[in-house]
């Protein structure tokens, strides 16, 4: 292969990594979990990976990206390897994860609300006496809905 852009046919688990961004080890965690089929092999037993190895991992790592669970993902790809798959069973996946994804950020944004109330409470100076260490050793001031997430 003479170029990243020609068709991908014939890789090593190398290849395959570099032309994904993807690490060594993650495309094996990821074949290890079934999320990347098997590769064929040769007669030696070294891996070899076409294109459609590097359009799955394409798809897993920016389902990643976008926070995708690994069971979100798993399921997405049952679909799209059933072959039959509606948009409507993707946007169920789809709008379930933006809920997720919208739940998180109503929780960072309480976190940061505390934070940032406590922290202004700081007066910097040499005492021991501290607020935002009377808020983690006490818990005082933390919404249930914060304190809930961390668990």
């Amino acid at each position: 292969m003479s170029d990243d852009h020609a068709v991908a046919s014939d890789l090593k688990r190398s290849d395959l990594a570099r032309l994904t961004g993807c690490n060594l080890e993650t495309i094996r965690y990821y074949e290890n979990v079934g999320l990347m089929p098997d590769p064929p092999r040769t007669a030696s037993g070294h891996r070899r990976y076409g294109s459609p190895h590097v359009e799955r991992l394409n798809f897993v790592m920016r389902a990643r990206d976008l926070g995708f669970t690994m069971e979100e993902i798993r399921g997405l790809l049952s679909l799209v390897d059933r072959g039959s798959h509606t948009c409507a069973e993707v946007e169920r996946v789809g709008r379930h994860h933006l809920d997720v994804v919208r739940d998180k950020i109503r929780d960072l944004q309480a976190i940061e609300t505390v934070l940032a109330g406590t922290i202004a409470r700081c007066t910097g100076s040499d005492t021991p006496d501290c607020p935002l260490l009377d808020v983690l050793s006490e818990g005082q001031a933390v919404p249930e809905r914060v304190a809930r997430t961390s668990e």
